[in-house]
């Protein structure tokens, strides 16, 4: 059974959104189109409450992007993005949503950020996204969406290495750094991961 997570194709992180991923509306028109390419299709969504941590606007003398420990991990400071309720964190009209069979929404906790649609960064909570792909004998799994480099990156690793066959499609995302999505494609396939 193959299985394709479509990560955080959320208004916030498009053209126009407070933490928009360069080229990022690029990958919608690809998504729609692979989507028949899957027995099972899950999304992800990041749904921050208003006062999350990860937040540059929660710590007055830090500066959006800036690097720091929250709670024991490194953190970088996010403009405000993908609060709960608000259009920013709503899907992007242009996706197509019907074939998605469950969403697995990710960040909600104030005190500890979540990249991967399983795991929180800490891996102190999951998201049931294992639990779900594994109930229904998902053997291999496709990442696509946003970005790259972060939340894609994450979730294919945390796939990967739940026993997954784990490929990133790679036309169907795009990064915040060209620079980091390099390096961390490296990573990945050398972790057994399919960069396609």
């Amino acid at each position: 059974m193959k299985a394709l997570i479509i990560v955080d194709i959320q208004n916030d992180f498009l053209d126009g959104g407070s933490l928009a991923v360069p080229n990022g509306n690029e990958v919608i028109p690809l998504i729609n189109e692979i989507q028949n390419d899957f027995d099972l299709i899950v999304a992800t969504q990041d749904w921050h409450p208003h006062n999350h941590k990860s937040f540059a606007a929660e710590h007055p003398n830090q500066q959006e992007f800036d690097l720091i420990d929250l709670n024991g991990l490194p953190q970088v400071l996010w403009p405000i993005h993908c609060v709960q309720g608000s259009f920013g964190a709503e899907f992007h009209q242009d996706l197509e949503t019907n074939k998605i069979e469950a969403i697995f929404r990710k960040g909600m906790d104030t005190e500890i950020d979540s990249y991967s649609g399983f795991y929180d960064n800490g891996k102190r909570k999951n998201t049931g996204l294992l639990g779900y792909l594994k109930d229904r004998n998902v053997t291999d799994v496709s990442v696509v969406g946003l970005a790259a480099d972060y939340c894609v990156y994450f979730t294919a690793k945390d796939a990967l290495e739940a026993g997954f066959q784990t490929e990133i499609i790679e036309k169907a995302t795009r990064p915040i750094s060209l620079n980091n999505w390099k390096n961390l494609k490296e990573e990945f396939k050398n972790l057994g991961g399919i960069i396609s």
